[in-house]
């Protein structure tokens, strides 16, 4: 328990950028360090962590400690992702009101949102490498992929939870054709 609530403050200390630049460093540790799920249950936690409503890396934290030791375990992981960033944000609100007016803090923030660009880029290439070399889940993956950057650069708005319903739906179809052809 001490050691799942441990791993899972060490976590939580580095939540610039939110739960999706978490993903890595949750894969990172829960998956190759120590093994305590795979990275098939990784991408499938993801995506239920998504779907679900709360925090990504809250989500995934109470699924990765329910799995280890139940209920103690899920609030054990959940506690300690959460700690730190209470801790830090209770800190900085008691002694510093223009925290962000600090030309240091400043600077230190516009280099951090880099790294957490390249967190954020490093989950995704995990996630994609660790898909079935199959053409169905590259062509769902490179279709997303090219609308999340063209709503960007167009300046057009698309919901993430529309594009994974809508991908979900589609996967429903494909795979119910699928199994109706071999039948």
């Amino acid at each position: 328990m001490l050691e799942l609530f441990l791993t899972f403050a060490k976590i939580g200390c580095f939540t610039f950028g939110g739960g999706y630049a978490m993903i890595s460093l949750i894969e990172d540790i829960c998956v190759t360090k120590k093994k305590w799920i795979t990275h098939d249950e990784m991408m499938n936690m993801t995506v239920i962590a998504e779907s679900t409503p709360g925090p990504i890396a809250i989500n995934c934290a109470t699924f990765v400690g329910y799995k280890i030791n139940g209920l103690k375990g899920a609030f054990a992981a959940t506690f300690g992702v959460i700690l730190p960033s209470f801790l830090i944000i209770y800190v900085i609100s008691c002694f510093l009101s223009n925290f962000m007016e600090i030309k240091v803090v400043a600077d230190a923030f516009r280099g951090i949102k880099v790294a957490v660009g390249l967190l954020i880029f490093n989950a995704g290439l995990g996630m994609f490498s660790g898909m079935k070399k199959k053409l169905f889940p590259r062509i769902i993956f490179f279709t997303s992929m090219m609308l999340m950057l063209a709503s960007e650069l167009l300046g057009f708005k698309i919901s993430t939870v529309v594009m994974m319903m809508t991908a979900g739906v589609i996967g429903l179809i494909y795979n119910n054709v699928s199994e109706m052809r071999k039948h």
